[in-house]
Order: structure tokens, then C-alpha cells, then sequence
């Protein structure tokens, strides 16, 4: 075995659109300072679209939730959720360097850098939802201790702590990453888990989808049938909000999650086929894509589409406006309820 060959894991990671092995280095992947593949051109389309909405629109949420709102738990939320998508999105340029040319050029600590943020965009933004489907399961259900004790520096703490088991989580990602040269003297940015691709992929599946799925639905079967006996609930746009960001959260990392199992079944030395290939570039933009979509949700909820565009700003305020609104309002209307059942009694 060559020892200047990568032992490359066919890890289907977002860093991951150009793939290297010691058997075939050039039969489905993009040829250095090449990129005239229909899979690629439209690749790098799809990035620079993301690249340029993501850095708007979550730029938008954090300017809105960090200087023009009150602060609040509510905007705490979705605050972190846009720094989240935002670092992520200011990070596509080192990728999309690397899929054109095929090649990396930014040295050993970019490499591990840029993928430790693109787990931690991972981790941390399915922590924040599972922390917010919690946070409203908690004010619905509890509405009496909510009130006295949902205060938006706890909200702060809770994020920062989510952001350090993001953090940790993430370390793999940077520690097993590593550069070489091929024989076509190419640099290439590979990951080189050796035996421990299992545990990696198992630990990503599990802390980055399965638990925080379990965790939501469980949260929101509590929240619906609370709501439905109850019928306090006026304005049903958070909920819509809501659902909106988690279903298409999972919708773009499922497919991620789905390849990265397949691969390990795959034998190092098979052929890495274009179909494969293509379905792991596919699924990697699809989870990518997540970081832009989710400030437009904000805006793109009220009735009137085609007052949408003129006044996006505002819509994203309105949206988390309303929503802060309606906790507080769902909280009076619950205490009321208990206080007459308990008068009743």
C-alpha cells in the first residue's frame, strides 16, 4: 500500500463533493482546474444561490433579533438558529473552491476548520429545534412555571450550552480530517477516520437526527392534543412557523443521513459509481440548502405573496413578533383556565 495515498473512507460528508481512493482517482471525480461536468456546473450554481441568500437572509434575522427586537426567548432562538446558518453559509466559498478546481489550497487548518463548522451548522441548528419544540411543549404545558421562570438570560445559557455539545460533537470532524498530494501532485482535503467510520456515522445518525426526531414528535404530539383540548390557541402562525422549519430541516438532512449509512456497506475497493457519486453531491446540496431556507420561512408565511418581496425586513420581525405574542397570550389564557378549574373545584 502506497503510504502517499489517502486512505480515503467514502465518507459521504458535506466537504466531501470531490472524493479520492487509492483504486480510482479520476474516473467519476472532477479533474483538477476542471469543472465543465453537468454535475458540477450545476453544483457550484446551487452553492453560490445559497452562499448569496443565506448570507442575506440570515444577516436579516440577526440584525432583526439582535438590534431591532426586544430581547426575548423567542428571539434568543432564532437568533442562534441565524448565526448557525449564517457561519455555515460564510464558509461555502472554501467549498466551492474546492469543487471547481478539485483540489485544496487553503492548508491543513481550513481543512479541518471548514469541516467542523459544517457539523457544528449541523448539530447546533437541530439542537436549537428540539430546544424550541421543548420550549413550547413547556409553555403549553406548564404554563404557571413558564411564566415565572422563561426568562431570555436562561434562554442564553440553554444556547450556549447547546452550542458546546455542538462543539464536542464536531471534534471528530476536525481531528480525523487531513491533506495530501496525490500522484497528480492535486492537494486533496480528505477525511481519514480509519476504524472509525462506524462510530462517526452512528454518532452523527443518532445525536444529529434519530434522538432530536424522537424528541420533537413526542413534543409535538404533547403540544397538539394540549392545544385541541383546550382550544386556546388563536393564532395558529407560530405552529405553521414552526413545523415549516423542522419538517424541512428534516427532509434536507434525511437523505444525508440515508447515504452515509450506505456507504458503509460499501467495499473500499468496489467501484465508486457516478450514480453513487451523484446521489452523495445531491444529498450534500439538499443539506446544505437548509441554511438559507429558513429565514424565507419567516417572511414568506403571511397571505399576501405578493407584498412579500417589498417588504421582507418587516415580515421577518412580524413573524417572530407574533409569535413572541402569542406565547405570552397562550400562557394568560391557560393561567385563566386552571384558575377557574381550580375555583371550580
Amino acid at each position: 500500500m502506497d503510504s502517499t495515498e489517502p486512505d480515503h473512507d467514502y465518507s459521504a460528508t458535506l466537504e466531501e463533493f470531490t472524493n479520492y481512493s487509492k483504486e480510482n482517482t479520476v474516473s467519476v471525480n472532477l479533474h483538477a482546474g476542471n469543472c465543465r461536468e453537468a454535475g458540477c456546473v450545476i453544483t457550484v450554481i446551487f452553492n453560490v444561490i445559497i452562499f448569496l441568500l443565506g448570507i442575506i437572509g440570515n444577516g436579516a434575522v440577526i440584525w432583526i433579533t439582535g438590534f431591532k427586537m426586544k430581547k426575548s426567548v423567542n428571539t434568543t432562538w432564532y437568533l442562534s438558529l441565524a448565526l448557525s446558518d449564517f457561519i455555515f453559509c460564510a464558509t461555502l466559498p472554501f467549498l466551492m473552491s474546492s469543487i471547481v478546481t478539485a483540489s485544496w489550497i487553503f492548508g491543513l487548518f481550513m481543512c479541518k476548520f471548514n469541516s467542523f463548522v459544517m457539523t457544528l451548522n449541523m448539530y447546533s441548528s437541530i439542537f436549537i429545534l428540539v430546544i424550541i419544540s421543548v420550549d413550547r411543549c413547556i409553555t403549553v404545558k406548564f404554563p404557571v412555571w413558564a411564566q415565572n421562570q422563561r426568562t431570555a438570560k436562561k434562554a442564553s445559557l440553554v444556547v450556549v450550552m447547546a452550542w458546546f455539545m455542538s462543539a464536542l460533537l464536531s471534534i471528530p470532524s476536525a481531528k480525523f480530517r487531513e491533506i495530501n498530494t496525490n500522484q497528480t501532485s492535486t492537494v486533496i482535503c480528505y477525511s481519514n477516520y480509519e476504524d472509525h467510520h462506524r462510530t462517526v456515522v452512528f454518532m452523527r445518525f443518532t445525536f444529529g437526527f434519530l434522538i432530536p426526531f424522537l424528541t420533537i414528535s413526542t413534543c409535538y404530539s404533547i403540544l397538539i392534543c394540549k392545544l385541541r383540548a383546550n382550544q386556546m390557541s388563536k393564532s395558529t402562525k407560530p405552529y405553521k412557523i414552526m413545523t415549516l422549519l423542522i419538517t424541512t430541516f428534516f427532509i434536507c438532512w434525511l437523505p444525508f443521513h440515508i447515504i452515509s449509512i450506505i456507504e458503509l456497506n460499501k467495499s473500499k475497493n468496489a467501484p465508486h459509481d457516478a450514480i453513487f457519486h451523484a446521489a452523495q453531491q445531491l444529498s450534500a446540496t439538499l443539506a446544505t440548502a437548509n441554511s438559507f431556507i429558513n429565514p424565507f420561512l419567516y417572511a414568506f408565511m403571511a397571505k399576501d405573496l405578493k407584498k412579500k418581496c417589498y417588504s421582507f425586513l418587516s415580515k421577518i420581525e412580524s413573524a417572530i413578533d407574533e409569535e413572541t405574542r402569542s406565547a405570552f397570550q397562550r400562557t394568560s389564557i391557560t393561567n385563566s383556565v386552571d384558575n377557574r378549574l381550580s375555583t371550580a373545584v
